[in-house]
């Protein structure tokens, strides 16, 4: 990963998270079941083969070609990255982390 500071300042959110719950319910399996979901949920926004999933939702079924990957290098590297937001990465991520956070919370109140 060229650029890590997302991921980086996500992990910093995460131990201010997990140290707030630590503190909130004094409990180790509730700090560390905060932990294992911040850190799957990380890894789920900074770990895919963003080449692959920054295409159009009908082309996920095949492989990425090669001048797909350089054409989205080659958009990498000048200025910000940018993400296309295409509605069914929106729709599946908001229902996965969604149903993530509302069973962590479910498990952190209790």
């Amino acid at each position: 990963m060229a650029n890590d500071t997302g991921l980086r300042s996500g992990l910093i959110w995460l131990a201010a998270v997990v140290a707030v719950v630590g503190v909130c319910t004094l409990s180790f399996k509730k700090i560390v079941g905060t932990y294992l979901v911040g850190v799957v949920g990380l890894a789920g926004v900074f770990c895919p083969d963003w080449a692959y999933f920054d295409r159009d939702f009908s082309r996920w079924i095949h492989p990425v070609t090669a001048d797909e990957r350089a054409s989205h290098a080659a958009s990498h590297r000048s200025g910000l990255p940018r993400v296309r937001m295409y509605p069914m990465r929106v729709i599946g991520y908001s229902i996965i982390y969604g149903l993530g956070l509302y069973k962590w919370w479910m498990f952190v109140s209790s």
